[in-house]
């Protein structure tokens, strides 16, 4: 299948995502080429009155955390740093090219159905849950599977995909289980708990936007993820120590008159 031609075919009329195992794992494969900024906010659910946290995010390394009422949790610093370090002392991996630069294989609704080799990985705070939920592939692998080995995909759907609203925004909704072959992002942060978890992934953005554990209790680990915006422009400026008192177009600007 062509690639720019699945990629877009949708935005021209063409088949919509199909409610299928295949189509959920390629959407869980696809993050990395569907969006480079997010406007979200987030909460871990296994934490006893856990406050959410808002945050906004620029690939490839830029993130922000705020607490609702504003206050800073954390901004990433060293964004515009020189990478000579990083090269010189080079193994093969430091000359990847991000992801969006290279280009995937897609299936005829548009979603990725087999990863290239790239630099991947999303910027986390606290622990590798939230980077593992923005691109959930830990939930597919980076390509299929043959189809004559059982119980060969990272994990195995026991409930039929199903299209679900989250926060106002179409979803795909699964029950999931680890097979022998998951391998979590962060062990001590799986998406997909040792029973059955219930994974919801936005259409949109391919993002994991939702995990409860369903064998584990209340106090299983999991999330919420409520997107705000995608694809917004976003200024240095919210992810640096020192600002460089550039107008912040996220506030309105009083024009007082004469």
């Amino acid at each position: 299948m062509g690639t720019w031609d699945a990629k877009h075919r949708q935005d021209h009329g063409g088949s919509a995502m199909p409610l299928n195992p295949g189509s959920f794992r390629n959407l869980c494969r696809s993050s990395p080429w569907k969006w480079q900024s997010l406007r979200f906010e987030y909460r871990e659910t296994s934490e006893a009155g856990a406050s959410p946290v808002r945050a906004w995010l620029r690939r490839p390394g830029a993130l922000r955390l705020e607490t609702l009422d504003g206050t800073l949790l954390h901004s990433t610093t060293g964004i515009n740093d020189s990478r000579d370090g990083l090269y010189i002392s080079a193994t093969r991996r430091s000359w990847l090219l991000p992801a969006h630069l290279v280009t995937p294989v897609y299936d005829d609704a548009g979603l990725v159905r087999r990863r290239p080799e790239a630099a991947y990985g999303e910027p986390s705070f606290g622990n590798s849950r939230l980077a593992a939920a923005l691109d959930p592939v830990e939930l597919a692998g980076n390509a299929p599977v043959p189809m004559e080995f059982p119980r060969a995909n990272a994990v195995e759907l026991l409930e039929p995909v199903r299209e679900v609203e989250h926060e106002g925004r179409p979803a795909l909704e699964t029950v999931v289980a680890p097979n022998p072959g998951y391998r979590p992002l962060d062990p001590e942060s799986p998406l997909c708990g040792p029973g059955r978890t219930r994974v919801r992934i936005d259409m949109g953005t391919g993002v994991c936007v939702a995990c409860e554990a369903l064998d584990e209790g209340p106090d299983a680990p999991g999330h919420l993820i409520r997107i705000l915006a995608v694809e917004e422009y976003m200024l240095d400026d919210l992810f640096v120590a020192e600002p460089v008192n550039l107008t912040d177009v996220r506030e309105h600007i009083q024009w007082p008159l004469g």
